[in-house]
């Protein structure tokens, strides 16, 4: 009788200690579970968090820019209305001062590098002149590669030859330094003879690229 109650004390003792590991695998597992949980909502509302600050400041700078582009449709509105333009022409006019204010600018610092344009211009300077010969390189396929995010002046390179007397070679070199567009001059040669002066001017000129406005999107992790 002793050792079947000794048994039976056995028996008890093995189905609390599997009572309690059981305990124990539940508690651990809940424990583990409630760990993973947290972190994974912690994450997770680090990441909201994150999106909402991106999403106010993303906010905030189109508040401002709505603002901005009122204030700049606005002033370009009243410049290109002003009357007379910025060179004392007719807005509404065809001759050499006249046209909008928007038109001059353009004129005087175009956005591509146009070497037919330029070309067109000039020869409308030397239109008075005998034998006008102008060049200029076409570099507007590699123009096009320019960086638009920080656009700056850039050169383009030109000549021109003309056939005429003194006086008409200085009225020339008066003509293209008072011109609304920058001409800058490098060189300038005269070769005489007792009926005519050859003038060659090698210059610089300039276009600036159109900045463009630039949305693009960004992740956040």
């Amino acid at each position: 009788m002793a050792v079947k109650n000794t048994s039976k004390k056995g028996i008890q003792i093995d189905k609390a200690t599997a009572t309690m590991v059981g305990i124990v695998a539940a508690a651990s597992f809940v424990t583990v579970f409630s760990l993973v949980a947290s972190r994974a909502l912690l994450s997770k509302r680090a990441f909201q968090s994150r999106v909402i600050s991106a999403k106010v400041l993303a906010l905030n700078q189109l508040k401002e820019n709505k603002i901005a582009s009122g204030k700049l449709v606005e002033q370009y509105t009243n410049f290109v209305a002003l009357d007379p333009n910025v060179l004392s022409g007719n807005p509404k006019g065809t001759g050499e001062k006249d046209g909008d204010n928007a038109k001059i600018i353009l004129d005087s610092l175009p956005s591509k590098y146009d070497a037919p344009a330029l070309i067109s211009s000039l020869e409308k300077i030397t239109a008075t002149y005998k034998e006008p010969s102008i060049t200029s390189t076409d570099d507007e396929v590699n123009q096009a590669k320019a960086d638009v995010k920080k656009p700056v002046p850039i050169i383009m390179p030109f000549t021109v030859n003309v056939t005429t007397d003194l006086v008409a070679s200085q009225k020339l070199v008066t003509t293209l330094e008072s011109s609304i567009r920058p001409f800058n001059i490098i060189s300038l040669t005269l070769s005489a003879t007792d009926k005519a002066v050859s003038l060659n001017i090698s210059a610089n000129t300039y276009y600036q690229p159109a900045k463009t406005l630039i949305i693009g999107s960004k992740e956040i992790r």
